[in-house]
């Protein structure tokens, strides 16, 4: 995945802090969306609400993570072909408004399709946001801006961890869901900049030059002479991603993303209840969800300047290792306050470790087809996402806590090796036209 040539007078503008700040506040939602499930889902459980049971809870959490694989999967190209902002701004009315056919719920057939829609917007948003950004980020801390994104989602989960305490109910947990629709949504149609690099891409040159003299900072260069032409069209773009030794580093990616969505996701959806089971009380498996988002917030800001500095291949292993470390000690029922370190010091791994893959992708994808690779290696990632919260469900339906821990941990070894391997020489590969130029988040 060749180097990127974004439009450089762009990346310290209020033109760059509008686009990030605005993705910040849709990734917000998407993440109190996302935490939301997992934290009713222990009182839902207790009390038996639409016969739900740790079996069924589990489908239910695989039917969102199956519609975050469908949009994942078709949002990246969809993004390369109609615009970040566009696919931003549907994925974000979408996941609202399946919040509120969860919210509204008459059995737990209907709730299960809320959150297979929510998962379409949910899968649909990421991929498209990390894209914007990171084609605004200033050079050298492409990294370092995608974890700053980040942080938004584990500040969702530590607002889905309040409201959940604070409502007592689920039904009125997911209309507060809906609130995206009446905020985010309005905001980013009227206020979110396109990507300048993606009307540059398009020869969309006009927009992109009007875009750039309405806040004052510097056009973005036409494509040099010479250069691969960018992959515009909807599945050349993602055709690319395997053109001239590259399908290595591609296939790696899908894997490590793959390990580390099995734990994004299935340690979010189960960690209180598994927490609830190994003998804590519901307010503090409530607690461990605030606990492990704001480690989460840390880890992406940590991370994503160790990425921007290192490079992400050897810091997303160091990562992983920690997180499987991290999951596996829970396993061992310890005093509260040491289980809150715990909790703090794997959220801190878990979350920036799969967001410093997202940061690495894009570091070494060109303009044409940074968004389809993105979103198909968030895609590939998804059944992962899909894997995690069914399996989740079916070893706690068994009593099985502790071998839900080891499992957990296992995957972060699984993720460990791949990304490790994204580092190789080998494994990088080449484009058609000359070596890849490695940049200081690539790894």
């Amino acid at each position: 995945m060749p180097s990127r040539t974004p439009a450089t007078g762009a990346r310290s503008s209020r033109l760059a802090l509008l686009a990030v700040g605005l993705c910040w506040l849709v990734v917000l939602f998407d993440g109190l969306d996302m935490f939301i499930y997992g934290s009713v889902l222990p009182h839902m459980l207790e009390t038996g609400a639409l016969g739900i049971d740790p079996g069924k809870a589990g489908d239910i959490g695989s039917y969102a993570t199956f519609g975050m694989l469908l949009g994942a999967l078709s949002s990246g190209t969809i993004s390369d072909w109609a615009g970040r902002k566009r696919t931003i701004v549907v994925s974000t009315a979408v996941f609202s408004l399946a919040s509120a056919v969860c919210a509204m719920a008459g059995s737990l057939g209907v709730f299960g399709l809320g959150r297979f829609l929510a998962g379409l917007g949910l899968g649909g948003l990421l991929p498209s946001a990390i894209t914007l950004v990171s084609e605004y980020a200033p050079r050298g801390h492409g990294a370092l801006m995608v974890g700053s994104l980040m942080t938004a989602h584990q500040a969702g989960g530590i607002v889905a961890g309040f409201v959940a305490l604070w409502t007592g109910d689920w039904r009125v947990s997911f209309w507060i869901c809906v609130v995206p629709l009446f905020v985010g949504v309005p905001l980013a149609i009227k206020f979110l900049p396109e990507s300048l690099t993606f009307l540059r891409a398009k020869g969309r040159t006009e927009e992109a030059l009007a875009l750039a003299g309405r806040y004052g900072v510097e056009a973005p260069a036409p494509a040099r002479e010479g250069k691969r032409p960018v992959a515009t069209e909807r599945w050349s773009a993602l055709a690319a991603l395997f053109r001239g030794g590259l399908w290595a580093q591609t296939l790696c990616f899908w894997l490590a993303s793959f390990g580390g969505l099995l734990l994004v996701y299935g340690v979010s959806q189960w960690l209180p209840s598994m927490m609830r089971a190994a003998g804590y009380d519901l307010g503090s498996s409530l607690g461990f969800v605030i606990v492990i988002n704001l480690g989460g917030i840390v880890g992406m800001l940590v991370g994503g300047r160790l990425t921007d500095r290192f490079g992400g291949a050897r810091v997303g292993a160091i990562w992983f290792a920690a997180t499987a470390v991290g999951v596996y000690t829970l396993s061992v029922h310890m005093p509260l306050a040491v289980t809150y370190t715990v909790v703090f010091l794997t959220g801190l791994f878990l979350f920036s470790a799969q967001a410093m893959i997202y940061a690495t992708v894009a570091a070494r994808s060109d303009d044409g087809n940074r968004a389809t690779a993105v979103g198909w290696t968030s895609g590939m990632g998804r059944f992962g996402a899909v894997f995690g919260p069914w399996l989740g469900g079916q070893l706690l339906a068994t009593g099985s806590t502790t071998t839900g821990f080891t499992v957990f941990a296992a995957a972060g070894v699984f993720s460990l090796i791949f990304i490790g391997l994204t580092g190789l020489p080998a494994v990088k590969g080449s484009t058609g036209a000359g070596p890849a130029r490695p940049l200081s988040a690539a790894g």
